[in-house]
């Protein structure tokens, strides 16, 4: 029979060469699965908490050569990230100058349902610029983290678009619109603008901007500070919203997951799947004949542009 001693010899040897081999070069898929077979209370005190990066502005992309944020484009890689077994958190490195709110939303919504599910804490660390529906994204988060530089806030609503009806005159093109409803060619950019179209396009981003105003206001509560400025579009840097309450605190991810969790913390990058080619251009194995592959292209090619014009704008309005 073992001494006492001896097991506990054992317990500790088995509990070191188990961390050297989980903590060496090992390749990721195998160090977690021997990870989740080696009994918790010999693995050491190290704790992973898995990140996940969300970058660029926020709509739905209809290209085949860009992703911006979407529910469609992030909902895997953040179920992913909740998904990891024993983490006590989830960081995610957000870095956004916004888009579309419908969009933000569901992100939004995601994340908070996942970390109630799971009962995970969520970090979000701000990197350049966390604004608009950026910010409404950050929301989510139980602590946000700023780097004194970010940009934050931005809390309102804005549309914008161009008038053309001009140029069509001077180049002799008419413009026929016709249609079935009164209101089904409102703010079209070929005709002169209508006071009505205005003052209903108004009414809408009040309501818009009154359910983001509610979100800030749930998530962030008495963390806010009584100030004027708060919810009229206006955006600052990472040192003031801290004082604003828009933010909990500043620094990186590494230092302040370390800090909290222990300096043995790890932390694990979640990455999206990435398939063959035509599956990360969005393309379907049944897509059709080469020539259909060519169409879908280049007609892709434009509304890539067009999205990246879009993007370029969002992101200028910071400087960025």
């Amino acid at each position: 029979m073992n001494e006492p001693g001896h097991c506990t010899n054992r317990a500790n040897a088995y509990m070191l060469t188990s961390n050297t081999f989980l903590s060496s070069g090992v390749s990721t898929p195998l160090r977690r699965l021997v990870s989740r077979l080696v009994p918790k209370k010999l693995r050491g005190d190290a704790v992973t908490i898995p990140v996940i990066r969300l970058s660029g502005a926020i709509m739905p992309s209809n290209s085949l050569t860009r992703q911006n944020l979407s529910l469609a484009t992030t909902a895997t890689v953040i179920e992913k990230a909740f998904a990891v077994p024993d983490a006590p958190a989830v960081a995610i490195a957000l870095n956004s100058p916004g888009g579309s709110p419908v969009q933000s939303r569901l992100i939004f919504r995601r994340i908070r349902d996942l970390a109630v599910e799971k009962d995970r804490k969520v970090f979000i660390f701000v990197e350049d610029v966390a604004a608009s529906g950026g910010y409404m994204i950050a929301a989510a988060g139980d602590e946000i983290i700023a780097d004194p530089s970010s940009i934050v806030g931005s809390i309102g609503v804005v549309s914008a678009g161009f008038g053309f009806q001009e140029l069509i005159k001077k180049i002799g093109v008419e413009r026929r619109v016709h249609t079935a409803g009164q209101n089904k060619a409102i703010l079209d950019p070929f005709q002169p603008e209508k006071k009505e179209d205005v003052e209903r396009l108004k009414a809408l981003q009040l309501e818009m901007h009154e359910m983001f105003i509610n979100l800030v206001k749930e998530r962030r509560g008495a963390k806010l500070a009584d100030d004027p400025e708060l919810f009229t579009g206006a955006f600052w840097t990472g040192t003031r919203a801290l004082d604003l309450g828009l933010v909990d605190g500043l620094g990186d991810m590494r230092s302040v997951l370390k800090e909290r969790y222990g300096r043995k913390t790890q932390l694990a990058l979640i990455t999206q799947p990435r398939g063959l080619f035509g599956r990360k251009l969005g393309i379907s194995s049944s897509a059709g004949s080469i020539p259909d592959l060519g169409a879908a292209i280049a007609g892709n090619a434009a509304t890539g542009l067009i999205e990246a014009a879009e993007e370029q704008a969002l992101w200028r309005r910071f400087g960025l």
